[in-house]
């Protein structure tokens, strides 16, 4: 597998992590793969104000991560591509074993101090 170009890794790094680097945003992610909905639908869901949301959409969709599509006088948003949410759940299970062998390591230290 040939490693990607420097360009290439900065725009991904600018678009991808930006736009999934924000605990709200995640969750809008989560729930859109649930389910295409509208910002006032996700803006309840997710107990936040209808401005927050829209912006963080915005954010997203620049991103290309998310899409809006008109239905009559609403928008509806969803996920561009749904894989985003298994990359997600990789880099949780990723993160979560690398959190637990720290915490194993500590308690390892601890155990050999005292």
């Amino acid at each position: 597998m040939k490693p990607p170009q420097l360009a290439e890794l900065q725009l991904l790094h600018e678009r991808m992590c930006h736009s999934i680097g924000d605990p709200v945003r995640l969750q809008i992610l989560y729930a859109l793969y649930q389910n295409p909905t509208y910002v006032s639908a996700l803006a309840e869901q997710l107990e936040l104000p209808q401005s927050t949301v829209s912006r963080h959409l915005s954010i997203l969709r620049r991103a290309k991560v998310v899409s809006s599509e008109r239905e009559g006088r609403c928008v509806v948003y969803r996920l561009v591509d749904e894989r985003l949410i298994d990359v997600l759940e990789l880099l949780r299970v990723i993160l979560h074993s690398a959190h637990q062998e720290e915490g194993n390591i500590y308690e390892q230290i601890f155990l050999d101090r005292y």
